[in-house]
């Protein structure tokens, strides 16, 4: 990624407490090529991704068809995340999206925008929505 991308999401990441703390894990994508087994590489890729996703985690994928929330739907989300003190595990799929296997892991499915985001600008908007979603739950004025 470019460092423009890393410095946005490191600026979000780093204004979360610790019981909010985001961590971003990569999952290498598979080679592409003009004659390339789409459906293998996207299956892969999930199985790699599902396997980085911690014990017990509530899965959210984020995702053109998910539900499109407000501020105020995204802070009363993370407040029922927080309350179950359990791991949130976002998935982002590679540029044909996300297995199968991945969605049907999902509790949830959030979707930035009904416009097809860089994975660039996914990872950015993300790290922020979450701050300021945060913000909203403890009255920080970052939401207004």
């Amino acid at each position: 990624m470019p460092h423009w991308v890393q410095q946005g999401y490191d600026e979000y990441a780093k204004r979360l407490p610790r019981e909010c703390a985001l961590t971003l894990k990569e999952i290498i994508p598979g080679k592409r090529g003009k004659n390339s087994d789409m459906a293998r590489i996207i299956r892969d890729e999930g199985e790699r991704m599902i396997s980085a996703i911690p014990n017990r985690a509530h899965i959210v994928t984020l995702d053109v068809p998910g539900k499109l929330w407000t501020t105020l739907e995204l802070s009363e989300a993370m407040s029922r995340w927080m309350e179950n003190g359990q791991n949130i595990a976002l998935l982002v799929g590679g540029p044909e999206g996300l297995s199968v296997a991945a969605k049907k892991l999902a509790k949830q499915s959030w979707s930035l925008s009904n416009l097809t985001l860089p994975h660039p600008l996914v990872r950015i908007v993300a790290a922020e929505q979450l701050y300021r979603a945060w913000s909203v739950l403890h009255n920080h004025p970052y939401h207004r």
